[in-house]
């Protein structure tokens, strides 16, 4: 089994360091970061990504990073990394400072589930009779 860290790993390592030290300068965390995966492989490309942010911060502040991280990568450079790890974790964290998590109840306009479901609600009420409606309800709960 090989140590390769995943980006999504490197993300965490930067949420424990800025936990313990809220007050760490961005620029540190970045010297941090790279001081801890300097000559450890670097992350593959194919898992570019932190998806367990999607429900604190929209995909295009948590995604703000990853091209600077996949160009390190391509250069195999640890401080670009680094660097796109702080813009993400900079994004994600300033996000609920300033909007709210994006899974917030209460935000009914970013909530994505309740546009889609009106969406297919107002397809299926058109397009498909009311027996089978009820059936597809049926078979969905089941």
């Amino acid at each position: 089994m090989s140590n390769q860290s995943t980006v999504s790993d490197i993300f965490r390592r930067a949420l424990e360091i800025r936990a313990v030290n809220k007050d760490i300068d961005l620029m540190d965390l970045r010297s941090k970061i790279v001081s801890e995966y300097e000559g450890k492989p670097f992350p593959s490309p194919a898992f570019l990504t932190i998806p367990e942010l999607d429900n604190i911060a929209p995909q295009e502040d948590w995604t703000a990073g990853l091209p600077i991280i996949l160009r390190g990568i391509q250069n195999e450079d640890w401080t670009e990394i680094a660097q796109g790890i702080v813009i993400s974790l900079e994004q994600v964290e300033n996000y609920p400072k300033q909007s709210g998590r994006e899974d917030d109840p209460t935000k009914n306009w970013r909530n994505r589930n309740r546009r889609i479901s009106e969406a297919e609600d107002k397809n299926f009420r058109k397009w498909m009779p009311e027996d089978l409606m009820n059936i597809a309800k049926r078979s969905a709960k089941q």
